[in-house]
């Protein structure tokens, strides 16, 4: 028998691997600032409901932001929120807004498109069991700073402007293609599409602002023309803002590696001197009857449909966590139900085991430490998940490891999972205090109230999201929230 002490407890043996997309290999992850670990995470434009391939990529976000605080780091994680339309091919800049198409079509304005899928996407977030990030900027409320950013290109020689529209110059970065693999040589005209946009100077470069056609309801001045900001400066912008200029993790799904993340890394490198971004964690695509689960192949499913199914949607983490987040994921609805069996039958191994324990308060086992040990080593190992399940399942039955034990190991390993092990009551994740939509109804309220200056409307408002655990924050942007 052995007490642990609190870093044995957190599994906290130095920090933990991922495979870093840059140096296509597992690397130990390195830090800017002693004790903190920045996230980024590339978010959702908000023109239609998430699906369940889309969640998979930030179930890992939300992965590698619990297990850098399991490791003894405090965090801070920023998932975008893009609520300016991409084009469907915004390297040339031909092709509709998809927020104004999703307006036209349900009868909406864009700033309610983006409003309510907003909202929709934080629900379906909350009910992945995903920890809120600490900030959710969206991309409309920092024009300036993109405006800054490629002003400060052009200035480097990086960046030219050509009939109103700016773009990247990309032989003047001798990086690009880094992480993805690509030379210049290997590039198409226009990156996905063999038309090229005649007011580049090159195929390959990319746009960093787009003069507004006729057709253009959502634009912002500029010093160069009446336009809106290209894909790749929005996130360039809002992480350098909100995290400076060394940032720890970028993570995202597997399809943002080019031409998103090669070109985020030739504007931010370019615009600082130096690399900016550490490690790159990219996650493979869920597939659905053999294809990636894309709207486009008419194949996807929504949290809330696992929910209405009566499955807990929490087996959506369980069955995502069968297989490294590098690897292709073949979901099905026979899959999900025996996840959810699994969930359940865990919370009542556990659950009829008593209350939990810190670990450090414990005399633990040779079983119960080696257990610790082998959880802790796959999780800070490149997230492996399928090796620390299958320990969460064998500790479950090990009757050689004495039940207060037990059940102190399944909640400490539930700050990675968050399965809610122990919890007996419900089978279903608890329903937040407040919905995404709700509380962006009640923040534009607060906006009129002090628009016309009722501030006692305005700090009732206040007080009543804050009992429903939701900060906020005012900027001259606009009003940023979190759940606190």
């Amino acid at each position: 028998m052995h007490s642990m002490s609190p870093s044995d407890a957190s599994g906290a043996i130095g920090l933990p691997s991922f495979f870093n997309t840059r140096g296509r290999k597992v690397e130990p992850l390195t830090i800017a600032e002693p004790g903190r670990a920045s996230i980024y995470t590339c978010g959702p434009t908000v023109y239609r409901y998430a699906h369940l391939g889309n969640l998979r990529s930030f179930l890992l976000a939300d992965l590698v932001v619990r297990i850098c605080q399991f490791a003894g780091l405090k965090t801070r994680q920023v998932v975008n929120i893009t609520d300016i339309g991409h084009m469907t091919d915004e390297v040339t800049g031909e092709g509709d807004d998809k927020i104004l198409l999703a307006a036209e079509v349900e009868g909406k304005s864009p700033s309610e498109i983006a409003d309510f899928y907003t909202g929709a996407f934080l629900d379906d977030c909350a009910l992945a069991g995903m920890t809120p990030a600490d900030d959710y900027p969206r991309a409309s409320k920092h024009i300036s700073e993109m405006i800054e950013l490629i002003e400060c290109l052009l200035d480097k020689g990086n960046a030219y402007v050509s009939g109103g529209s700016v773009y990247f110059d990309v032989s003047t970065f001798p990086g690009y293609g880094s992480l993805s693999g690509n030379s210049l040589k290997q590039l198409k005209p226009g990156h996905r599409k063999v038309v090229t946009d005649p007011q580049k100077r090159r195929a390959e470069d990319f746009l960093l602002w787009k003069a507004a056609g006729p057709r253009r309801l959502v634009k912002f001045p500029s010093p160069w023309s009446e336009g809106y900001p290209g894909w790749h400066i929005e996130c360039s912008a809002m992480s350098l803002k909100l995290l400076g200029d060394r940032i720890d993790i970028h993570t995202a799904g597997i399809d943002l590696v080019f031409p998103h993340h090669e070109d985020e890394i030739a504007q931010s490198d370019a615009a600082t001197g130096h690399r900016v971004v550490g490690h790159w964690i990219h996650g493979e695509h869920l597939l659905m009857s053999g294809n990636k689960m894309a709207k486009s192949a008419g194949n996807t499913l929504r949290m809330t449909d696992i929910a209405e199914s009566g499955l807990d949607p929490l087996a959506f983490r369980l069955l995502m966590f069968g297989a490294r987040y590098r690897k292709q994921v073949h979901f099905s609805m026979e899959a999900l139900e025996a996840a959810d069996t699994s969930l359940t039958r865990l919370r009542r191994a556990f659950g009829d085991l008593g209350e939990p324990l810190p670990l450090d308060e414990l005399e633990m086992s040779s079983s119960a430490t080696r257990a610790h040990e082998e959880f802790s080593k796959a999780v800070m190992s490149d997230i492996d998940t399928a090796t620390a399940v299958r320990v969460l399942y064998s500790t479950a039955s090990n009757r050689s490891i004495p039940s207060i034990q037990r059940v102190s190991l399944a909640a400490a390993w539930d700050r990675i999972l968050g399965l809610n092990l122990t919890d007996t009551q419900s089978t279903h994740t608890p329903e937040p205090k407040i919905s995404g939509e709700e509380v962006l109804e009640l923040i534009k309220a607060r906006d009129a109230a002090r628009a016309s200056r009722d501030f006692t409307e305005a700090d009732r408002i206040r007080d009543r999201l804050a009992e429903a655990g939701v900060v906020l924050t005012d900027t001259p942007a606009g009003t940023d929230w979190y759940h606190g």
